[in-house]
């Protein structure tokens, strides 16, 4: 059950209708992140833009988005979110295999960039948390850092940042919330490892 009431189309404030006809316009319903979100008037005017935003065109590719939003999903054992970002991921070309091979954690088929965003998603989703400042201002290994660094140009590395950072907020926000399935079920073998 989830956490908080799921607002129907007409429950909406006045501020997020038209946000909210545009994402409706795309996916057919209203979904239940956003009926969640709905709870907080103007927060959906500001969100589904801002998300549009990050994971459209822009400096990194959107192979790389999708495959590190796939990746922090799993990694948050959270099954709405892998469920989206699964559904997107399949709809952009990514392949069912790459897609079991980055639930599973089996890096080596991906190219040098790709390994090293799905490194630095894995280290801010499990590390990051771990490490006091005092033992790494970053949270993140040098050495990965280094890498993404030398791979991709600032442009690239603000939207790869960005990313991983939001599909870890929204996998927490998704997971706390409880929200059922509204996009097909992740195959069983991305399912395993939820």
């Amino acid at each position: 059950m989830s956490f908080v009431p799921l607002l129907t189309a007409d429950q909406f404030s006045s501020v997020d209708q038209s946000t909210l006809t545009q994402g409706v316009d795309a996916y057919g319903q209203v979904l239940n992140t956003w009926a969640a979100i709905g709870n907080s008037p103007g927060l959906l005017a500001t969100y589904l833009p801002f998300l549009r935003q990050l994971n459209g065109p822009g400096a990194l590719e959107e192979r790389v988005k999708e495959l590190v939003a796939v990746r922090v999903a799993v990694l948050n054992h959270c099954r709405y979110t892998t469920s989206h970002r699964y559904t997107s991921a399949l709809a952009k070309g990514v392949g069912p295999d790459d897609l079991t091979a980055i639930a599973k954690g089996e890096l080596e088929r991906f190219t040098e960039r790709e390994r090293l965003a799905l490194q630095l998603a894995e280290e801010m989703t499990i590390s990051l948390p771990m490490v006091p400042v005092g033992r790494g201002t970053t949270g993140v290994s040098a050495s990965v850092r280094d890498d993404v660094q030398r791979v991709f140009d600032a442009a690239q590395r603000v939207e790869l940042v960005m990313c991983i950072s939001i599909w870890n907020a929204l996998s927490r926000f998704h997971r706390v919330m409880a929200l059922d399935l509204d996009m097909p079920a992740p195959p069983a073998l991305v399912e395993d490892q939820l």
